[in-house]
């Protein structure tokens, strides 16, 4: 069994990681740090500390009603895309460790298109 790195644990909760292939499992969100423990292979897991955290980038759809998913940009091993039952449930307890500047959106499709052609059509 893989030792937790919280100590005090704020949220528990049923989540999805987009880590290559879908893995299902439960989120953790604690006084140390993120955790995600995959529920058929416990060899699988996701341990971030707050201190190696980046940026939270959630992804916000119509106007804040819908959060399909959010990622975990780390400082050194590259960025982290989840999905559970609440979102908003789990980024409020994120933003009790995360300060809200480091807390971002993603940007929309009609965001992606512009910077396309803006790229395309750049000088330079």
């Amino acid at each position: 069994m893989v030792q937790s790195l919280n100590t005090k644990v704020d949220l528990v909760i049923d989540a999805t990681a987009y880590t290559g292939l879908t893995d299902y499992g439960q989120l953790m969100v604690g006084d140390k740090g993120f955790e995600f423990y995959n529920s058929r292979d416990t060899r699988k897991y996701i341990q971030i500390p707050w201190e190696e955290v980046e940026y939270v980038i959630a992804s916000v759809l119509f106007k804040g009603k819908w959060i399909p998913r959010y990622a975990i940009e780390t400082k050194q091993n590259g960025t982290f895309t989840f999905a559970s039952k609440e979102p908003k449930k789990v980024l409020r307890a994120i933003r009790e460790y995360i300060p809200s500047d480091r807390m971002v959106q993603s940007l929309g499709f009609f965001d992606v298109v512009k910077r396309g052609v803006q790229a395309k059509f750049k000088k330079g």
